[in-house]
């Protein structure tokens, strides 16, 4: 039975009311639980963004001296430094300032940079895919150079102006003040992806 207000609006049985009532629980329900789900996203990656930068340092890149590589305000992630290997990109500390290069030559090495910028390791030269030019840039390193022990010779990809171990402002870069090796590009979104 269906009662009428004095406008002559129909006013709801009792089960229209229940029918009523239940989908708006049932909406309330899926809307807290899309809520908590979204919560516990978020929470989840903040989560995980906080125990990497924890164990993985994070290295914003300043300058242009890893073009093409690299661009200024790339933002990378480093993991601890193990085996260091030639041809990795390092951030690390050099007269006390934090640089991002790559490393050319290990401890003994013998490094040679002919006029045309060719750099040879050993007597061989490098084949370096990573460099859009070939330039000797700022240089005051009398070649071969020996790198010392317990230390790495280190270049920027932009010769020209990189400024690195072939200038005594850097100089060669001691083992134990490598901060980490780059494993990933986190900015700009869309570079993100693995460093090599």
């Amino acid at each position: 039975m269906i009662y009428q207000t004095q406008r002559g609006q129909a006013i709801p049985t009792l089960m229209q009311v229940r029918e009523e009532r239940r989908k708006l629980n049932r909406r309330s329900h899926r809307r807290r639980a899309f809520v908590t789900f979204l919560l516990s996203f978020i929470m989840t990656i903040l989560g995980g963004m906080m125990i990497l930068l924890m164990f993985l340092p994070v290295l914003e890149v300043s300058g242009s001296s890893m073009e093409p590589t690299l661009q200024d305000g790339d933002i990378l992630v480093l993991q601890k430094p193990g085996d260091i290997h030639a041809g990795e990109m390092c951030g690390m500390y050099a007269q006390g300032r934090l640089i991002l290069k790559r490393v050319i030559g290990l401890p003994g090495d013998v490094i040679s940079m002919d006029d045309r910028g060719m750099v040879y390791v050993n007597g061989v030269q490098l084949e370096e895919p990573y460099i859009s030019q070939n330039a000797v840039g700022t240089c005051d390193l009398s070649f071969p150079y020996t790198v010392p022990e317990d230390s790495l010779f280190v270049l920027g990809d932009h010769r020209e102006t990189s400024i690195d171990s072939r200038s005594n402002l850097i100089g060669c870069v001691r083992i134990n003040e490598v901060m980490g090796q780059v494993v990933a590009r986190i900015w700009p979104p869309k570079s993100i992806g693995w460093v090599g």
